[in-house]
């Protein structure tokens, strides 16, 4: 186990490898629960207004500097949706309604977690553009003008989102 727990979250025994299924799992010594390590959920939002896609510049780390879509980690009381429009509100200062799911894509390119992101389609419907929360700035840009983006994972996404005309140098390069 790379760097998960020691002990079981069910009955507080010692954890130890063993090969369930032809993965690695580790297991209570105890009770016999199988402690997974699953992908923490988060949510992104596309917003595209005249042919431009809203960015926010990271304020921290990883990535620090570079650009990624308006998303963040899903609290455990909130919806997936409630979170992609919390963060949005939080990073960019912008009330959005969401109108449908643009992907569900797993993320190995986040040093901190493995994730599932969900990708909603959105638009503005309020507030005042704005840099917030881990944010340091805030805008749109068009294909031909994309900043160092954070993620590979989100770097797809927006090229997606404006199609083919999304440049190389605006890439990850992790």
């Amino acid at each position: 186990m790379k760097s998960g727990p020691k002990h079981c979250s069910r009955c507080g025994g010692e954890l130890v490898m063993r090969d369930i299924n032809g993965r690695p799992r580790a297991v209570c010594t105890a009770c016999s629960a199988i402690s997974y390590v699953n992908p923490v959920p988060a949510a992104a939002v596309v917003v595209v207004q005249d042919e431009k896609i809203l960015l926010v510049q990271r304020a921290i780390e990883p990535k620090k500097g570079r650009w990624s879509l308006p998303a963040g980690f899903v609290e455990i009381d909130e919806t997936v949706r409630e979170c992609a429009i919390r963060e949005t509100k939080e990073e960019t200062g912008l009330d959005v309604e969401l109108d449908g799911i643009v992907d569900v894509v797993s993320v190995f390119d986040d040093p901190r977690y493995v994730c599932l992101l969900i990708v909603f389609a959105g638009r503005v419907v309020g507030g005042e553009l704005a840099a917030g929360d881990d944010a340091c700035d805030v805008g749109y840009f068009g294909p031909d003008a994309l900043p160092p983006i954070a993620f590979k994972t989100h770097g797809r996404i927006i090229e997606q989102a404006l199609g083919s005309g999304a440049s190389d140098e605006a890439r990850s390069t992790s």
